[in-house]
């Protein structure tokens, strides 16, 4: 009797079914897009992690070009402070233009936050801040608020309210430039790292939503400029009614 023998090749093509299958490797006209409809089992898994982490670098994108943003308006806002009342007007024009940023700048400082404690595997992977800055992020942000809508206080409160107010937007400042300087110095290494990334070809692509950061900075420019113009007018109500005015 003749004996049956099984034809070598199907042993071979078993055993290249099963290594591609654990090396996660796409076959042709079987699977689909990595982490889509009709993908091996594990890759939606890896599909998800891969977007969670492009979520965590998009948003490090976002907070350190906007903060770039900021350090250029902080710093004209500096010049104006050393001639404060010739500069009054561009004073108050660059301070409150930097409202719309700085809101941007605490979503998104914000957002990790929230993610990292909350669990969030992604924002797990990237880690937390030093414990120094994690110290002074809370107290940036607190003094960064008193300090501004102090200002724009300043410009809308009747007269009987303003040495107070005076006295909150200058104590504010003292503590907020002590703690911001700590804030820039320890971040301004991981800026100028990843402030550019969406703006240069060549890195734009590796994380999706380039496009969309690059018009919310915009946006908040723009909504700065118009609220800019907008409080603008209230300047000569302050110098009629500020203490001193008559000096």
């Amino acid at each position: 009797m003749r004996s049956f023998t099984w034809p070598s090749w199907s042993f071979h093509t078993v055993r290249s079914v099963r290594a591609e299958g654990r090396d996660q490797t796409r076959l042709p006209g079987v699977y689909g897009r990595l982490g889509g409809p009709g993908s091996p089992p594990g890759e939606n898994g890896r599909g998800t992690q891969r977007r969670a982490d492009a979520g965590v670098a998009g948003n490090a994108r976002l907070t350190s070009a906007n903060a770039a943003v900021l350090l250029v308006l902080l710093a004209a806002e500096g010049v104006t402070i050393l001639r404060v009342r010739q500069l009054l007007s561009p004073h108050v024009f660059i301070g409150v233009m930097l409202i719309p940023p700085v809101l941007v700048k605490v979503a998104s400082t914000t957002w990790r936050f929230v993610r990292y404690y909350a669990g969030a595997p992604a924002y797990r992977r990237k880690g937390p801040p030093p414990v120094l800055l994690r110290l002074f992020g809370p107290v940036v942000v607190i003094l960064t608020l008193v300090l501004l809508f102090s200002g724009v206080g300043l410009l809308l409160v009747s007269r009987p309210w303003l040495p107070l107010l005076l006295k909150v937007h200058k104590v504010s400042f003292v503590l907020w430039f002590a703690a911001m300087t700590i804030h820039v110095l320890g971040h301004l290494g991981e800026v100028f790292r990843l402030a550019p990334r969406d703006w240069l070809r060549r890195s734009r692509r590796e994380v999706t939503g380039a496009g969309t950061r690059q018009w919310l900075i915009a946006a908040s420019l723009v909504a700065g400029v118009l609220l800019g113009f907008l409080l603008l007018s209230h300047v000569g109500h302050w110098l009629s009614a500020a203490p001193g005015a008559g000096h």
